[in-house]
């Protein structure tokens, strides 16, 4: 018996393929103030592919301009999507912290950090489902720091692990 198979949905256009827009994304998004609402839910079925999901104006035109710039521009890297994957599940509680979003600035479990603070030296231990300083589990480096030092601080910041990229500029 064959089976029905669903027909594959149209390329979508990319921004000026249509010959009805200006190819430059500043125009497109200039543009897009100007349409009604039903304007602009005709061009989210035309780059989404889809009935526009409800009447807002500025929802809308957000959504249309983002993806405007992502046809464009290209959208965000797997390893970024996947990041954010990752954390959202965590704040949703959809993970548990053996399953937490890796950090690039991590080290490898097993790691230790010593910093010196107030004439004391601490040394926290990277484990796979958290940190440990003195027999003592923390969810974050944060959490480690401030219990180090009474205060808030980024945990990253304080142990010297900054995003070597961020701490050139």
């Amino acid at each position: 018996m064959k089976t029905a198979t669903k027909p594959k949905p149209a390329a979508l256009p990319r921004p000026g393929e249509d010959g009805k827009t200006d190819g430059t994304v500043l125009a497109q998004l200039t543009a897009l103030q100007r349409l009604s609402v039903s304007e602009l839910k005709t061009r989210w079925e035309a780059l989404f592919g889809t009935a526009a999901p409800n009447n807002a104006r500025a929802f809308l035109e957000l959504r249309i301009g983002y993806r405007i710039q992502e046809l464009t521009y290209g959208g965000l890297s797997r390893d970024t999507r996947r990041m954010l994957d990752l954390l959202a599940d965590e704040v949703e509680g959809k993970v548990t912290r053996k399953g937490m979003a890796y950090d690039e600035r991590n080290p490898l479990p097993g790691t230790k950090l010593v910093r010196g603070w107030n004439g004391t030296e601490h040394t926290v231990t990277i484990r796979h489902d958290g940190y440990e300083m003195s027999g003592k589990k923390y969810k974050s480096l944060s959490a480690a720091a401030k219990a180090i030092t009474g205060t808030n601080w980024n945990g990253f910041r304080f142990f010297g692990l900054r995003d070597k990229r961020r701490s050139g500029a």
